[in-house]
């Protein structure tokens, strides 16, 4: 067996094509945001990269027969911070665009051996579990098994990043029983993904598989470690702003920021400002800061919620600053020598949509490879039946009195 293909889809930055690495050979890749396409351009050339609309893309466009077809289709609509539209939205609708294309494939007798679908937790919970339960319907109707996984990037990376994978066989190849397991694994099946399996019904609930994943070595990769001291895009904070950000500080959180200090070592930690509702039931902005040396998931800069800073406690010392874009892609897993655009928004849009590339190569490494090694056609019988593994049916003066009293210890 020579190199495995594969095609990208919704391709971003490359970052799917960053962890499956020199293992895979990409046939086709293709996004429709400007940005995102120079990106790419950038970092793996343009050969093999078209610049268009999903829905837009015919059969005849996509070169030879891939054995993966990897889709990270939009999340805003599924997200829980989204706007709740679901998989009938605008934009994750994008995913039917995805599936034309495999049937049209399929028609052509070249649809991938697998597909992988990549997204947001909450697509287990959009729209109650329904649109969970389409999503495996249309894998069913376009001819494969499949199965989910939920992966933490905390895993591999310091940055909590909690993913769905929906990893789908041709359902006319069989493979070694090794691959699939009686029950899920720990750690690859949430609460919400055990819930939203159990609710699948007749072939559609046949045709699930729960993937056989090992567990990773456990990483000793640290946020205080990708810290930058002098970024090229961000500047540190005066005094003053880093005594505003503690003022936003519930006095929880300036506990945390006092016991850093109070403990003398270099320490830092991850903060996000968000919107809570206070004990007057009035809407009020507040730090929350988290010292255990993971970052909180990346996001894409549509508002002041969604930047991260970072504060940096050095003994009596304490500055605050935004993460640098280095340091996102950094906790996306991708190497330094990985181009970013020049633009701060632009690098933090691509990162925050972007795909963990560790995770990614877990996969790869694990199942993936592994799936189409194994793979084989499944010879018809008459009482032929094959082994699936499948499992058994304040107040701001207050606030900022306190927070002086943190910064000072």
């Amino acid at each position: 067996m020579g190199t495995p293909t594969f095609y990208e889809f919704f391709a971003g930055g490359g970052m799917c094509r960053a962890g499956l690495g020199a293992d895979w050979q990409c046939l086709f890749a293709n996004d429709f945001d400007p940005g995102k396409a120079r990106s790419y351009r950038d970092n793996w050339g343009g050969d093999d990269f078209h610049f268009g609309d999903i829905h837009a893309l015919k059969p005849g466009q996509i070169p030879g027969q891939a054995d993966l077809a990897w889709a990270s289709f939009p999340c805003q609509d599924l997200s829980l911070a989204g706007n709740g539209e679901g998989l009938r939205g605008a934009r994750s609708g994008a995913f039917f665009g995805f599936r034309n294309l495999i049937e049209g494939l399929r028609g052509k007798q070249r649809a991938p051996k697998i597909l992988v679908l990549e997204n947001v937790a909450g697509a287990l919970t959009s729209n109650e579990g329904r649109d969970f339960a389409e999503l495996c319907r249309a894998l069913k109707a376009l001819g494969y098994v499949f199965g989910a996984l939920t992966i933490d990037a905390a895993h591999f990376v310091p940055q909590s990043r909690p993913r769905l994978f929906i990893v789908a066989l041709r359902d006319d190849l069989r493979v070694a029983r090794g691959l699939v397991g009686a029950a899920p694994a720990p750690p690859w099946a949430s609460a919400a993904l055990l819930r939203a399996q159990s609710k699948l019904r007749g072939e559609v609930k046949n045709a699930w598989r729960w993937w056989a994943l090992p567990s990773p070595a456990k990483s000793n990769a640290r946020l205080i470690d990708l810290i930058e001291e002098n970024p090229r895009d961000v500047q540190w904070h005066s005094r003053e702003e880093t005594a505003r950000l503690a003022a936003m500080m519930s006095e929880v959180n300036r506990e945390k920021l006092r016991a850093a200090r109070a403990s003398g070592e270099r320490v830092v930690g991850a903060l996000y400002r968000r919107t809570r509702v206070g004990a007057d039931g009035r809407k009020v902005q507040r730090a929350e800061i988290r010292f255990d040396d993971v970052s909180g998931c990346l996001r894409t800069p549509g508002g002041g919620s969604s930047r991260q800073f970072i504060m940096l406690v050095e003994g009596r010392s304490v500055r605050s600053r935004l993460l640098s874009g280095r340091e996102a892609a950094r906790l996306m897993g991708l190497p330094d020598d990985y181009i970013l655009p020049r633009r701060y928004n632009q690098a933090c849009h691509l990162l925050g949509d972007g795909l963990a590339a560790p995770v990614v190569a877990h996969l790869s490494r694990h199942l993936l490879l592994r799936l189409v090694g194994a793979a084989a056609p499944v010879i018809p019988t008459k009482t032929a039946r094959f082994a699936t593994g499948q499992a058994a049916p304040a107040r701001p003066r207050e606030d900022a009195r306190c927070a002086r009293s943190a910064l000072r210890g």
